[in-house]
């Protein structure tokens, strides 16, 4: 198993979680590419429109294209697609709902009305991270719609509002890739991705038997999801419809094997020599420079899971001759899964939370602008918009938004309200909104700098298009958001606290026990872990919820259940991800608010475990066709952390179990 990372004996003083994570900045390089698309996009739009004439269309457009720069990540121009265009479709629909609520209804039911939408978007955004983000700018356009009041219709405000998003996701497809890598340059962000599998799987190979491996294979998972989504983004086609792309659907199903054997070496804990991974490197560098691979060094054949990976290392070297395209393993979710998840109890607290923020917000504006305190300028929008970026758990903990909002927002108003004195207009404001359209890729890396570009770049915008310099007001607004937020985020909810956290562990734990109850359930060519030679259908062990399977497991070891097994072990280590990121991020809450999901990083730690023992146990039975009693008694010992910890923090009992002849057979060997 895992050897445990060592543990400093002397603990020192340590900043509190919630005030640690509102300090924490990403690192990397420079996403220049990122940087040149956000300088040719919002601020050329505002100009081409003040050349038009149509200015407030143009504001219009720019906000869209900032908007859909804060979703510009690396990744394929394919997931791009997706990721810049659905939110966008969705922001388009905000501002037809607001412009046509502000304009038809009164301050009461457009309140109605707008809360009724946020319960929505909320309930919408636990689907993902792109439905996450349609669901803010869904929030965000009706704000806007309703609370900036323009001469045009709604309808030419929408189109204005895709057409500037629209624009930065055409020079996303369209604009190569600064040093991109060999090849098609339409495919670097795939092919890039795929490569990083490869340097992952040899950077737990490399790490076996040392107390990094626990954190290697967790970056392996985080590799294997990003190359997953690069190459499964929207398509015309069924299939992959060029040879570059087939080749790339080769090479990393061919990295599947790879990783499940690196999996399973870690799992022994037995320290490898480097012939074990200079195969991968090589096959990483291969993939970067589109090239063959060339001769591959043989590891030791001495265990099952060192004679796997050197079977792994022969059909990737021949998938890379070949490049006939392979099977991506993917979840399949219907609409049903994803009403499911969003009407769940995680999507139902996320909602509601949402919903009483922005109706709050809304509402507090409404009066605002109704007593004149805004003075003789109608705009009231800020509030509310400020108040759907702070309620969203996906971008921190609820007291790290805050507090980065609250920082941003000041120093981004008192930097503009510098800039507004000494800038000539419109020229120079112009110019302006075209560096922070640069800068917000950078400043993506904390909330705090992204808050205060993002602020810089929208009170350029509406002075441009006629509002007065309003930074002191902005700042006020920006506390009332932050106050109401905090205090929404802290009220007594009609279900248990902790609800996304808690679904999206038990989605885990389903995932967890469908892959073991496979590789324990195989039928054909090997015995079960008892050794009586009973197996149970694979058919039996459907996922519930994310995951739905196709194909039969016929003999074990053959090509369709080692399919079936690869699909269950990708979506087992997926969902597992998923959880771990919303366990940490509610671990940084305030205490009133952590305490509600303490003892959940224990179950996905066994989780975590059990999928690794999994993995570990069908590399044992491809080569041997029966498990040791290591192999058992780990199994047995996990099953029962697992059902444990799980009564322990209320998580109801796995969709997925194993046959009641292979569990007997199982326990009694143990």
């Amino acid at each position: 198993m895992f050897p445990r990372p060592h543990v400093p004996a002397r603990a020192h003083a340590v900043l509190p979680p919630w005030l640690s994570h509102a300090l924490r900045t990403q690192r990397g390089p420079v996403p220049w590419s990122a940087v040149t698309r956000g300088a040719l996009s919002a601020g050329p739009l505002l100009l081409a429109a003040l050349l038009a004439g149509q200015l407030s269309l143009g504001v219009v457009a720019a906000i869209a294209a900032m908007l859909a720069g804060i979703n510009d990540r690396p990744g394929s121009r394919r997931a791009s697609v997706e990721r810049l265009g659905a939110p966008a479709f969705a922001g388009a629909a905000g501002l037809l709902v607001g412009t046509y609520g502000g304009d038809e209804l009164g301050a009461v039911a457009l309140t109605v009305v707008l809360t009724g939408l946020g319960l929505v978007a909320g309930g919408v955004s636990a689907i993902g991270p792109v439905a996450s983000a349609a669901g803010t700018q869904l929030l965000v356009g009706a704000a806007i719609g309703a609370g900036m009041p323009l001469p045009e219709a709604g309808w030419a405000r929408a189109l204005a509002y895709l057409a500037g998003a629209g624009w930065l996701l055409a020079l996303r497809l369209a604009l190569p890739t600064p040093g991109s890598l060999a090849g098609d340059f339409r495919f670097d962000g795939e092919r890039d991705a795929v490569a990083r599998v490869y340097d992952a799987v040899a950077d737990l190979l490399d790490a076996v038997g040392t107390g990094r491996a626990v954190e290697r294979r967790a970056a392996l998972t985080s590799a294997l999801d990003h190359a997953q989504d690069a190459l499964t983004g929207p398509r015309l086609r069924r299939r992959a419809g060029s040879a570059v792309e087939r080749r790339l659907h080769a090479q990393y199903a061919a990295a599947l094997p790879l990783a499940e054997a690196a999996t399973a070496l870690a799992w022994t804990g037995e320290p490898l020599s480097e012939r074990a991974w200079v195969g991968p490197r090589r096959l990483a560098d291969a993939v970067r420079r589109n090239t063959h691979t060339g001769p591959l060094p043989a590891p030791s054949r001495s265990a099952p899971a060192l004679r796997a990976l050197d079977d792994a290392l022969l059909h990737a070297a021949d998938a890379f001759d070949q490049g006939r395209g392979g099977d991506l393993h993917t979840r399949r979710r219907g609409a049903r899964d994803l009403l499911r998840t969003a009407f769940g109890a995680g999507g139902r607290e996320y909602g509601l939370r949402v919903a009483l923020s922005f109706g709050a917000a809304v509402a507090v504006a409404q009066v605002l602008h109704h007593s004149h305190w805004y003075g003789r300028h109608p705009h009231w929008y800020w509030l509310p918009a400020t108040a759907v970026f702070l309620v969203k758990p996906d971008l921190g903990p609820l007291v790290s938004r805050v507090l980065c909002r609250a920082a941003g927002t000041v120093f981004g108003a008192l930097l503009f309200a510098g800039f507004a004195a000494v800038l000539p207009r419109p020229e120079g404001l112009v110019a302006l909104v075209a560096v922070c359209g640069a800068l917000i890729p950078v400043a993506t890396r904390h909330f705090a700098a992204q808050t205060a570009v993002a602020t810089v770049l929208v009170l350029a915008l509406v002075m441009v298009g006629g509002e007065p310099q309003a930074s002191v007001s902005r700042i006020v607004e920006t506390l009332l958001a932050c106050a109401i937020v905090l205090i929404v985020g802290h009220l007594p909810m009609p279900a248990e606290r902790g609800g996304q956290v808690r679904a999206q562990l038990a989605a885990a734990a389903d995932a967890a026990h469908a892959y073991l109850a496979h590789v324990l359930g195989g039928s054909g060519g090997g015995s079960d872990p008892g050794g009586s030679g009973d197996a149970s259908d694979p058919g039996d062990a459907p996922v519930r919820g994310d995951a739905s399977v196709r194909g039969d497991a016929s003999v074990r070891g053959g090509s369709d259940d080692r399919s079936v097994r690869w699909t269950l072990r990708r979506e087992a280590y997926r969902t597992l991800s998923e959880a771990r990121t919303a366990i940490a991020l509610a671990a940084h809450e305030l205490p009133a608010l952590a305490r509600h999901t303490q003892g959940t990083d224990e179950v996905a730690a066994v989780l975590e475990r059990l999928v690794d023992t999994t993995t570990a146990c069908a590399v044992h039975l491809d080569d041997t066709g029966r498990l040791t009693a290591r192999h058992r008694n780990r199994l047995t010992e996990l099953l029962g952390e697992l059902a444990a910890g799980s009564a322990r923090v209320g998580l109801p009992g796995p969709a997925t179990s194993l046959s009641p002849e292979t569990r007997e057979n199982l326990f009694a060997s143990g």
